[in-house]
């Protein structure tokens, strides 16, 4: 096992259960958050890009991710946070699979865009997040049916997209990573990127349906 491997393990350890403790919370605590996390994502991606047109198209639609971030969690603001827990752990999933996947069976790379990513790596994404989601449904008595599995499958597509666009303006910009903010893990772009596509995918889709 790499240092660079053994720090992002330890990392994931020490801040995962702090943002979940943080999302159950809700309220104050989980909008001081959402505008931190905000504000260092302005940071990097200004760093990240050069251009001022993506730039600025950059912070619009960052500002809308973080604006339906929050209210997505408002949509539960008095109950415990499935719907939200829903789509992080989608996410969670789909990075852990194609990371885990990829590096074991590798194969054939999907694109040059991130010559890290490959198909099985895709194909492990799915298979771990489904497997995950389905159990958690098991244990807690929800009837997972057609349209989750649907669900699922769009939201870690969706989650795998964003991390292929933020893999594409590293690569433009000849960077590893968006910043070094979390040890093993890089920037918090490097960490969040599906979230930015998936969770306000899922507001809209609560939203409206």
């Amino acid at each position: 096992m790499t240092n660079e491997l053994k720090k992002r393990i330890l990392s994931s350890i020490i801040i995962l259960p702090m943002i979940l403790y943080i999302i159950l919370k809700g309220s104050y605590l989980f909008l001081t958050l959402i505008i931190i996390l905000y504000i260092v994502s302005l940071l990097e991606w200004s760093k990240l890009v050069k251009s001022y047109l993506i730039k600025s198209l950059g912070y619009f639609f960052l500002s809308v991710v973080f604006y339906f971030t929050y209210k997505l969690r408002l949509l539960e603001e008095n109950e415990i946070p499935y719907n939200f827990l829903f789509v992080l752990f989608i996410s969670i999933f789909s990075d852990l699979g194609g990371f885990i996947f990829g590096k074991i069976l590798k194969g054939p790379k999907l694109t040059k865009i991130s010559p890290n990513k490959t198909i099985s790596g895709v194909i492990g994404a799915y298979i771990l997040t489904l497997s995950f989601i389905y159990v958690a449904f098991m244990i807690l008595v929800i009837e997972f049916n057609t349209i989750t599995l649907l669900l699922v499958l769009l939201l870690s597509s969706i989650s795998q997209v964003g991390d292929l666009v933020i893999s594409y303006f590293k690569r433009i910009s000849n960077v590893k990573d968006t910043g070094r903010l979390i040890p093993g893990h890089g920037g918090l772009l490097d960490r969040i990127d599906g979230l930015l596509f998936s969770l306000p995918t899922f507001y809209l889709i609560k939203l409206f349906y």
